[in-house]
């Protein structure tokens, strides 16, 4: 094995320079199976989209909103994914400052999804701890500041590296690498950040997820009378838990890939790499319109019946409650 006293990403990318991925029948029909995947479940969050937009009641909702979003920045993440792995399967190098751009991309929507899904968590707290005061509380204005706040927070640490790395290496613009995130530090230390950064969020809607879901779980056994809607509030938080634990294994495919990668065997780790890209970093992206959409009484029959082309049925009515 080589050992490299360079840079950060060096040392990062020490397993990649280890092993030659040649460009065959294999490595293409990997390849197509991703993209064949992405675009299927883009497709269905398109229809769930197209649902959500075309009735006025889901436009004005602050929870539909926030689904609206999700679905559209898990949509963009698999598409970045799909094409930076299949980029890294071609051996393509791209230019710098292009590979800076899809980075903030995929970083920034990875980030993403957990916040939208603490927010959406306490939307439902507020709509049994406070039912009167719920409207004025969650607003479609607010709603929508929630949103750009989140892009602000997820953001930051990606631009500080991608700011950094414009200023410490001036030929960003006509430079090739080779597509991913760690290729974008310099220093040692950016990766330590990096890492704490996405512990500490995942950490803070871990506990906002959990207190919302025990706070729900008692209104619903103390007051009977919105007993059935606390019900369903604390079962979407549940939800909303569950996809968060699958957001946190697609956090864990870099240290998963790493460990591969000190086996030491090229083609095991190629092997074991495409399964953890596949069941790891893209399948639980895809599962939000399953997950929580398909189960939602007032999009599940609409969804039906675009995903149908509305053929031989009455197009529901709609109402959200």
């Amino acid at each position: 094995m080589a050992v490299f006293n360079g840079s950060a990403a060096e040392v990062l990318f020490i397993h990649e320079q280890m092993y030659d991925i040649v460009l065959n029948e294999k490595t293409i029909i990997r390849c197509i199976v991703v993209m064949l995947m992405s675009v299927l479940f883009v497709y269905i969050n398109g229809i769930m989209l197209y649902c959500l937009r075309s009735k006025r009641v889901f436009i004005e909702t602050p929870r539909y909103i926030l689904f609206v979003h999700m679905l559209l920045n898990d949509s963009v993440l698999l598409v970045v994914s799909s094409i930076t792995y299949c980029f890294a399967m071609a051996v393509l190098k791209v230019v710098t400052a292009g590979c800076a751009f899809v980075i903030f991309l995929s970083c920034t929507t990875f980030l993403n999804t957990p916040l939208i899904l603490a927010v959406m968590s306490l939307e439902r707290y507020v709509a049994i701890q406070f039912p009167l005061r719920h409207g004025k509380i969650a607003t479609k204005k607010r709603t929508y500041l929630a949103i750009l706040l989140i892009w602000c927070i997820c953001s930051i640490n990606v631009m500080f590296d991608l700011i950094f790395r414009a200023i410490m290496d001036p030929n960003i613009l006509t430079s090739q690498v080779f597509c991913s995130r760690e290729k974008l530090f310099i220093k040692p230390w950016q990766l330590d950040v990096f890492y704490g950064f996405n512990i500490f969020l995942f950490l803070s809607v871990t506990l906002i997820i959990i207190f919302t879901y025990i706070s729900i779980m008692i209104a619903a056994r103390s007051v009977s009378s919105k007993k059935e809607s606390a019900t369903k509030a604390y079962r979407t938080v549940l939800l909303h838990f569950i996809q968060l634990c699958l957001c946190l294994c697609a956090f864990l495919y870099n240290i998963l890939e790493r460990a591969v990668a000190m086996l030491g065997n090229s083609t095991l780790f190629l092997d074991l790499r495409y399964v953890m890209f596949l069941f790891v970093l893209i399948l639980p992206r895809c599962l939000s319109p399953l997950i929580y959409g398909l189960r939602d009484e007032a999009v599940r029959p609409l969804f039906t019946y675009y995903l149908c082309y509305g053929k031989g049925k009455i197009k529901p009515v709609v109402s959200a409650h």
